[in-house]
């Protein structure tokens, strides 16, 4: 299968002042020799402990960041910036309270000069393809939390770019809220065939939509392992987080990330965790 985006002995560091020190500086490195490959058509998910580095690694691939050696490449060409062929949905939903749903996710068609009866027709498709069929006129905040998710996501669609970079989109939802989006999601996905890098907290949640799950270490952020996940079709009416296979990638998860959580809380405390604290922090058990 074709790769679509490689990540190559990838890392950044950032210049930080020190605490109470104002002009004394450190080097903070947020990830070090990353090297990752997503296919084209891929739903990767990204999992890993707070403050490993999985926003940076997003970014990097976004072009909002550039790394501090290694590269990123899209399609073999390395990665300068941003471009419309890189779709963002962040976990804040950053729409415009002014706009429409149906004005916001327009938005971006005018900027780049769409016409206006296209960019309307577009806007429409793409409401309808997220389920907001009939709310085109509706405001932020006549919308739901789960609504206003669908509209940010319908906006990074209509540009239709290749690859679609996900930062928790779904973390601020209520639990069945987040479900129902995971399945809307990956009916899209479904469709459109998109290359989709989905970060996430919920092992849960990793195993549910990703054909492949890559664990990170703890700081400085490494790819731990990569975890096929072994099931051809989400689907079915089956309840597939019950069947032994998503239990046993669940399982195989959870082992990676076990000792990565307890090392970063350290980082944090200053002190390990015990096992059951690990638990709690990335929602298991």
């Amino acid at each position: 299968m074709t790769i679509k985006i490689s990540l190559r002995g990838v890392t950044k560091t950032y210049r930080v002042r020190e605490a109470g020190r104002k002009r004394l500086f450190s080097t903070f490195t947020a990830l070090q020799d990353v090297t990752l490959d997503v296919r084209d058509g891929e739903f990767l998910t990204l999992v890993g402990p707070s403050g490993c580095g999985k926003s940076t690694l997003l970014d990097l691939v976004g072009g909002l960041t550039r790394p501090t050696s290694g590269e990123v490449l899209v399609d073999g060409v390395p990665v300068t910036g941003p471009g419309l062929d890189r779709g963002i949905v962040f976990q804040q939903y950053a729409l415009f309270p002014w706009r429409t749903a149906q004005a916001n996710v327009e938005f971006g068609l005018a900027a780049k000069g769409v016409p206006k009866a296209e960019r309307a027709a577009a806007a429409r498709h793409y409401l309808e393809l997220v389920g907001l069929s009939g709310f085109e006129r509706r405001y932020p905040h006549e919308l739901s939390g789960g609504m206003r998710q669908r509209v940010a996501i319908a906006r990074s669609l209509a540009f239709d770019p290749d690859i679609l970079l996900m930062d928790e989109p779904f973390a601020a939802l209520d639990a069945q809220t987040r479900e129902s989006l995971q399945d809307e999601l990956l009916r899209i996905w479904e469709q459109t065939r998109k290359t989709i890098v989905f970060i996430t907290h919920g092992i849960d949640e990793a195993v549910y939509l990703g054909q492949r799950v890559a664990v990170m270490t703890s700081r400085p952020g490494r790819i731990k392992q990569v975890i096929d996940v072994p099931i051809s079709s989400r689907s079915s009416e089956k309840d597939l987080r019950s069947t032994p296979e998503f239990v046993r990638c669940r399982q195989e998860v959870w082992t990676l990330l076990h000792d990565e959580v307890r090392k970063a809380q350290a980082q944090e405390r200053g002190a390990a965790l015990p096992p059951s604290r690990a638990k709690e922090v990335i929602g298991v058990g």
